[in-house]
């Protein structure tokens, strides 16, 4: 059981982020609030573009292993939001705060003992708990990592950032 237990600080802790990538606080610590709707050099999409990329993506993991009437969403028109939307300082932090709510959702599960991180999913798909996490934290590692390359490429790194 002390076994499982490693595993279970290790996956809350790979959800987190911070060991190997930066957490999703520091990618965004003190973001100008004049480039979040920026496109980046050679990119299509913003700043709060791909944060909210990131939370959609999350959430509908989030709810893939939670709800036996999960409803698959489009790819991509529902992983991302329209090109033409642009977002308030309100959005921002909206999208923000839902990321760290489900991370801390997913954090959660991962270290409750009575979760059998080897269980299917509901949707009875053949994947488990275990996968989808695994899943959701390369994800967001993934697209943390681009957002702190688009910052550096917007030189939206504030003085204190190292």
């Amino acid at each position: 059981m002390a076994q499982d237990d490693g595993l279970r600080v290790q996956l809350a802790a790979l959800l987190k982020g911070g060991n190997a990538h930066m957490d999703i606080d520091e990618a965004v610590a003190d973001f100008p609030e004049n480039g979040i709707n920026t496109t980046f050099p050679n990119g299509t999409y913003s700043a709060w573009a791909l944060l909210e990329h990131i939370m959609l993506s999350q959430k509908d993991m989030l709810n893939f292993m939670r709800d036996a009437d999960y409803k698959e969403m489009r790819w991509p028109d529902d992983y991302w939001p329209a090109a033409a939307r642009k977002a308030s300082r309100k959005d921002w932090e909206a999208t923000i705060n839902q990321i760290r709510h489900d991370s801390g959702e997913l954090q959660s599960i991962a270290l409750d003992k009575d979760t059998d991180l080897n269980s299917p999913v509901p949707t009875d798909s053949g994947k488990t708990l275990l996968r989808c996490m695994l899943v959701i934290a390369d994800h967001n590692a993934y697209h943390i990592g681009e957002f702190a390359i688009m910052r550096q490429v917007m030189g939206t790194w504030g003085s204190s950032h190292k």
